[in-house]
């Protein structure tokens, strides 16, 4: 049953942490250095498990892998899962700075301070564990720490549903990580960043001939039993966000989340090691603790909604061949855009096309649920596409929703190449307004285009309930990868921005009320890097 109460604080969260353009979201307005916490979580005196180190070679081809059965399934093996995290949550490259010395990872985070923590749960693997096991995983390290074995019973029945060689990889979040610069606005980041950890997952499972799939029937505080966070308090502690279940290709995934009755023991299991204090002090937010509390989810049926999408078949353009796990590794967040560099229009409706939902395009299939995340764009320097603003809607079912909701006098033109479909809203020079609702930041400005991601709002949330908020911004984090991603593919560089002004998007859509909201902006274009920082490996010895 949906809470109104629940609902009433969503809503009271959502439109108090927008940023206007008089004044930002509620946070502390300076950064406390001596607080900084700590980007890696240890659990002090659990065993920890080296994996193995496979720098990219030029297989598999970065298009085919996005093609179902393009690429054969790996067997799960240690060197295997160590592949599947080296290329989804492992460090990427350390920057340096003067004195300064910080990390990148795979997966992209807001001001890099990767709120993500990613758990496995696995059955008895050789050179890992000879019993079933959750183990937490530890990037710097690029380690499993063993935290809890399974008995053979127990991973019997949390795997009733998964194929032969399936497994899964849990999430969490850390909000004081992002708090401690954000303050209230932390959570929206939080959830960003899950979606982002949940793309470079699927994309790194596909590498592997896998499959990866959101379980989401599970209740917030069953999940938090099975990733053995459910004890820790307080501003540090770890918040249960989702499980993905991964598997062969060929295997389907709609069965595999564990039953109630599977999960239970898990409060009884002997969990090894400490959690690692992240800063000698904290500040709590009460705002975030609220919302976090008013989207745990209960226990739900299947969301089988996706399944009646219009499905377009894959299509695999002509392009150079570049090898996946090199585009993976090598993704960075660009600093600054140089104004000048274009696209064709073939990589553009290409780059687009990467969102879509579509027939063998499994990775899109990570996620249960339909589209609710539709793209308004602000072209700059795409050839053939005349600069202005559109549309693009990743459910076309909501066109008329969209027409109703925004101004009249936008055309609404159709461009159509293949299965994408944009609809022109206005035609002229976009880039002070992409700019000045982007927190007035140059490289909304500077790049091929830039996106304002605008989710389905209302409706969802009222369908299904207060806990639908996170996915909301998963999805825009998971679309974020992918155009990371096919960024990186086509030579450019792109960056997601958090930062920008909500209800002034809405007002430049012609939008009102909540029944579509801005949840996350991104831009893409050939990058100015700055020659002052240098790069070094991500592991000693690379």
């Amino acid at each position: 049953m949906k809470d109104p109460i629940d609902a009433d604080r969503v809503y009271r969260y959502h439109d108090g942490t927008k940023h206007h353009f008089n004044r930002f979201a509620p946070s502390l307005g300076y950064l406390d250095w001596a607080t900084q916490p700590d980007p890696f979580r240890r659990f002090v005196g659990a065993e920890l498990v080296a994996l193995e180190r496979r720098e990219p070679g030029d297989e598999p081809l970065y298009e085919p892998a996005f093609c179902e059965g393009e690429v054969p399934s790996s067997p799960r093996t240690r060197a295997s899962l160590s592949q599947l995290l080296f290329d989804s949550l492992a460090l990427s490259a350390w920057k340096r700075y003067g004195e300064s010395h910080w990390s990148l990872r795979v997966n992209p985070s807001s001001g890099n301070l990767h709120p993500t923590e990613g758990y496995v749960i696995c059955g008895a693997l050789s050179g890992v564990c000879g019993e079933p096991f959750v183990a937490h995983y530890a990037p710097k390290e690029h380690a499993l720490e063993l935290r809890a074995r399974l008995t053979r019973e127990m991973w019997t029945e949390l795997a009733r549903g998964l194929p032969e060689g399936g497994f899964f990889v849990g999430l969490t979040s850390i909000h004081w990580r992002e708090s401690w610069k954000y303050g209230e606005r932390a959570f929206r980041y939080c959830q960003h960043d899950a979606g982002h950890a949940i793309g470079a997952l699927a994309v790194a499972a596909a590498a592997l001939g896998w499959r990866a799939r959101v379980v989401d029937e599970l209740a917030t505080t069953e999940l938090a039993s099975l990733l053995g966070v459910a004890a820790q308090r307080g501003p540090e502690a770890e918040h249960a966000e989702t499980l993905v279940a991964i598997a062969p290709h060929d295997a389907r995934l709609r069965d595999a989340a564990p039953a109630p009755q599977a999960i239970a023991p898990a409060t009884k299991l002997a969990w090894s090691g400490a959690p690692n204090d992240l800063s000698s002090s904290q500040v709590e937010w009460d705002v975030i603790d609220a919302v976090e509390e008013a989207t745990l989810k209960p226990r739900t049926d299947a969301l089988d909604a996706a399944l009646d999408m219009p499905r377009a078949p894959a299509w695999i353009p002509e392009r150079e061949p570049v090898s996946l796990r090199r585009i993976v590794r090598q993704r960075r967040s660009a600093v600054a855009l140089d104004g000048k560099t274009g696209m064709t229009r073939d990589a553009f409706f290409q780059t687009l096309r990467r969102t879509l939902v579509g027939e063998k395009r499994f990775v899109l299939d990570t996620l249960p649920w339909e589209p609710s995340i539709d793209l308004a764009l602000f072209v700059h320097h795409v050839e053939g596409v005349d600069p202005g603003v559109y549309l693009m809607l990743r459910d076309p079912r909501r066109e008329q929703r969209w027409r109703a909701a925004t101004k009249s006098e936008f055309s609404w033109h159709r461009h159509t190449d293949g299965d994408v479909t944009l609809f022109e809203l206005k035609l002229g020079d976009a880039r002070s307004l992409a700019r000045s609702v982007s927190c007035n930041q140059d490289i909304a400005a500077d790049g091929c285009f830039a996106i304002a991601m605008l989710a389905d709002f209302r409706e969802p949330l009222a369908r299904r309930g207060p806990w639908f908020y996170r996915r909301l911004f998963w999805e825009s984090g998971f679309v974020g990868q992918l155009l990371y991603l096919e960024a990186e593919a086509l030579g450019l560089r792109a960056t997601g921005i958090g930062c920008f002004f909500d209800d002034p998007v809405h007002h430049a859509l012609g939008l009102t009320g909540n029944e579509f909201q801005s949840l996350y902006h991104f831009t893409l274009g050939g990058a100015v890097d700055d020659p002052r920082i240098t790069s070094e490996p991500a592991y000693p010895g690379d």
